[in-house]
């Protein structure tokens, strides 16, 4: 398997927390954000990039914000 990008894992990892926060298995989730449970789980492992649309598809079921998601996974440019 290829390394996963540090900023997939972190907001797998992210998503993951808020799942288990709401008591619903993988298949749960994806059952409401109509996508396929091995998707959902590739997603929490950092193994896909997923897209914006589908990250707020994602975060909207779970009741969480996209920055939140996203917390801890970008790094702050020191450009200006």
């Amino acid at each position: 398997m290829a390394v996963k990008d540090p900023m997939l894992a972190r907001l797998g990892q992210n998503l993951r927390r808020a799942r288990e926060k709401r008591g619903w298995s993988q298949e749960e989730l994806a059952f409401h954000c109509k996508l396929h449970r091995t998707y959902i789980g590739a997603v929490e492992r950092g193994e896909y990039n997923v897209t914006v649309l589908t990250l707020r598809k994602i975060t909207d079921t779970l009741g969480m914000r996209l920055t939140d998601a996203l917390r801890g996974s970008v790094k702050r440019s020191t450009r200006r």
